[in-house]
């Protein structure tokens, strides 16, 4: 049903032309003083999408995002220390 889908950090000169990066996938925040653009693009599409989007003219750089390499499954291996802090 849902599509997987990969975070793009785009580096970019001017944000006016930036705004056809909407085209390449859906674009989810433009900052205006850092100038950059994340954007999110079908993980199947990640490695053409990112060659078509480093040669715009007004692109300095691309980068994947790393946000599903970071592990969010925590366990608790160590000992729960408030019963040692109470009063």
């Amino acid at each position: 049903m849902f599509t997987e889908r990969t975070g793009l950090i785009v580096w970019v000169t001017d944000l006016k032309p930036a705004r056809n990066l909407e085209r390449y996938g859906t674009v989810h925040y433009m900052s205006k003083k850092l100038l950059y653009v994340a954007m999110y693009v079908h993980t199947e599409r990640l490695e053409e999408t990112m060659r078509a989007i480093q040669r715009l003219p007004y692109v300095n750089k691309v980068e994947k995002s790393l946000r599903s390499e970071i592990p969010t499954e925590y366990t608790s291996n160590t000992p729960d220390k408030t019963r040692f802090y109470s009063l």
